[in-house]
């Protein structure tokens, strides 16, 4: 049987010793005392106020390594009392979080004690597992990152609508916040759109499947027939800012959007996306990747998952992802779809195009090894 409170050893002695000199006990004394509250077979009001007194005397005066400790076995406890829970929530920092999030019950008492140095403990609320949907959406509309990043963190809340779209829209400039949402396991892959550049690589695949089959549902705009010509001949040329600027004209698209991307590493991902959504062959978009920027060039790895990522996407599915990492709607309809587009980009020069190139002719520029294999089989 589990001892009670009453059949304890009375450590009050201990706790006059421990106030003498270099010698201090009450660490050791309020661990065996929360253990013994803890295994308590009988916690009569006489037991618990006897823990009460001893606990409020104990926990402002101990090191926060056992406070810790403490509050860790103490705050999911039914039983512990209100107080207890105040005297701990009082230290404030992680100590006090983890009162606010783990406890049972928060009364007023603990609340005010955790409010006590002027925190915020809106983000310690956010992690508990008994927020309502009302409350969770109030949290989020906040816009305070830490609570943002603890709404995602915490897999007991059923994230939904409304708060959906806010974590996801915030994410696209937060990579912290980003892995937390992709993390879930409970968040559709098409909600993730807006994350896609974050996601691995079978989680990219899910969230292309997901956007692909709403996207094969409509139609998409037509592109420029010579937007194939047009930017192969920039790229040719290393022609960064033309190429860009061309690119940028063709989607509708601000000439800036690959700076969009908090990571500078993901930018020739979204480069991808932008040339599958605009319509150009695989070996066009070769072509660019070897000639566009000399780093990017020179690894046969990147230039590899460059070119299975276009493979991988369909057309349409890349323009609702470009629309959704980006948030911006890209055209319905550019120019009718067949009127001339200009290209204005700084010193551009329109291409001189024969009939034949018009049609776009597939390029055979020479391929990275890993590219050229796999493009065999």
């Amino acid at each position: 049987m589990s001892p009670s409170l009453d059949d304890a050893p009375d450590f009050s002695g201990l706790i006059e010793l421990s106030r003498l000199g270099d010698l201090d006990l009450k660490p050791v004394i309020l661990r065996v005392q929360t253990d013994l509250f803890l295994t308590a077979s009988v916690r009569d009001r006489k037991t618990v106020e006897a823990f009460e007194s001893l606990a409020g005397g104990l926990i402002p005066t101990v090191d926060d390594e056992t406070a810790e400790i403490v509050a860790r076995k103490l705050a999911p406890f039914p039983a512990t009392p209100q107080s207890v829970l105040a005297a701990l929530a009082a230290r404030g920092g992680e100590i006090r979080d983890l009162i606010i999030a783990q406890a049972p019950d928060l009364s007023a008492r603990v609340i005010e004690a955790a409010l006590a140095d002027g925190s915020d403990i809106a983000a310690a609320i956010a992690r508990r597992a008994d927020l309502s949907r009302s409350l969770i959406e109030e949290m989020a509309s906040r816009d305070v990152a830490a609570i943002d990043l603890a709404l995602a963190e915490n897999w007991q809340l059923a994230l939904q609508g409304t708060t959906i779209a806010l974590l996801v829209g915030r994410a696209r400039t937060r990579p912290d916040l980003a892995q937390a949402l992709l993390a879930r396991p409970d968040l559709a892959p098409g909600d993730l759109a807006p994350l896609f550049l974050f996601a691995d690589e079978e989680l990219r695949e899910a969230i292309g499947r997901a956007v692909g089959s709403r996207a094969a549902l409509r139609p998409s705009p037509p592109m420029p027939r010579e937007a194939g010509a047009v930017l192969t001949g920039f790229s040719g040329r290393n022609d960064v800012a033309g190429f860009v600027a061309a690119l940028a004209e063709m989607l509708g698209l601000p000439r800036n959007f690959l700076g969009a991307t908090p990571d500078p590493s993901q930018r020739y991902e979204l480069l991808t996306l932008a040339l599958r959504a605009a319509g150009l062959h695989e070996e066009e978009a070769v072509y660019v990747f070897l000639t566009l920027n000399e780093t990017v060039a020179r690894s046969v790895d990147r230039v590899y998952d460059l070119v299975k990522l276009f493979r991988t996407i369909p057309s349409g599915a890349a323009r609702d992802l470009l629309s959704a990492v980006l948030d911006k709607p890209l055209p319905e309809r550019l120019n009718g779809g067949t009127a001339h587009q200009p290209y204005t980009a700084p010193d551009a020069v329109r291409p001189r195009m024969a009939p034949a190139a018009a049609e776009r002719a597939p390029l055979r520029p020479a391929l990275p090894g890993r590219v050229r294999q796999s493009a065999s089989n």
